[in-house]
């Protein structure tokens, strides 16, 4: 496997067949996110904890690609502490870590009874250091530098395991959100939606009875370390509302509760338009 390194901003580094590689990054800007956990059964949320910028930034960077909600910590007690907080999809824990290792941090959490999946980050391959974090609680074990198309692909079969990556086409009405394609269609006409106003779409379609003000769109869709204001989450949900009626849908399908927040109509199945 090459040793590669790749100026920050220039993309993944690549390996034999032009694969991404991750493990030679020069260290790039921090980042520190972290929320409130996973809404419902929706976004899946994912921790990293890695001290090594070079790992954690294009990491990251590739799973919120992913529409995955990333959270960082830095060492591994308060790894620990996020862990043990906030309900994780899946955890990437690299074994060196400041503080607590990331072997001690799965021994810590299998012996609370969590069972939530681990990926363990190292660079020791020997057998035996397999074996000691596979028995630790590991569920994956990933030695440094990896390939990332299949560092995702072993992400994407642990998060099938626990059953979060096979969720069904929420509908409402003739309103469709896939969340295996990441596509929202209305009368089969696809809708060009940003990240973040798929995000809040989804929550609506997931929980289509509920009132969410501003403030709780902002808890658990926003990561802690780019918070909008207020008012850019009413612009975030205008321009949806919009791309809606531009696609045919009534204009109240997304409904304001005043001194409330906003919901899907409840009776929007009903107030479509004829085709």
């Amino acid at each position: 496997m090459l040793a590669l390194r790749c100026r920050w901003g220039q993309g993944p580094p690549v390996g034999a067949g032009g694969r991404a590689m991750l493990g030679g990054w020069l260290p790039g800007d921090r980042v520190n996110r972290w929320g409130t956990g996973r809404v419902g059964r929706g976004r899946v949320r994912i921790l990293i904890v890695e001290d090594d910028d070079r790992i954690l930034q294009p990491l990251a960077e590739a799973l919120r690609d992913r529409r995955y909600t990333v959270d960082v910590a830095h060492e591994g007690r308060s790894g620990l502490d996020l862990a043990q907080a906030f309900p994780y999809d899946l955890l990437i824990v690299d074994w060196m870590l400041p503080e607590l290792s990331g072997v001690d941090l799965c021994r810590h959490l299998r012996r609370a009874g969590q069972t939530v999946p681990i990926v363990l980050l190292t660079g020791r391959d020997t057998s035996g250091d397999k074996v000691a974090g596979l028995d630790a609680g590991a569920d994956d074990y990933v030695v440094k530098p990896f390939d990332l198309s299949e560092f995702l692909a072993r992400v994407r079969a642990l998060l099938r395991r626990g059953a979060i990556a096979a969720s069904p086409v929420l509908s409402w009405g003739a309103l469709h959100l896939d969340p295996r394609s990441c596509e929202v269609t209305y009368r089969q006409q696809l809708l060009a939606l940003s990240p973040k106003e798929y995000a809040i779409l989804e929550l609506f379609l997931r929980h289509p009875g509920r009132t969410f003000d501003r403030a709780s769109i902002l808890d658990k869709l926003w990561d802690f370390d780019e918070p909008p204001t207020e008012e850019a989450i009413t612009a975030h949900i205008r321009r949806l509302r919009q791309k809606l009626t531009d696609a045919g849908a009534p204009k109240s399908a997304i409904e304001t509760r005043y001194g409330m927040g906003y919901r899907l109509h409840p009776q929007l199945p009903d107030l479509d338009p004829s085709p």
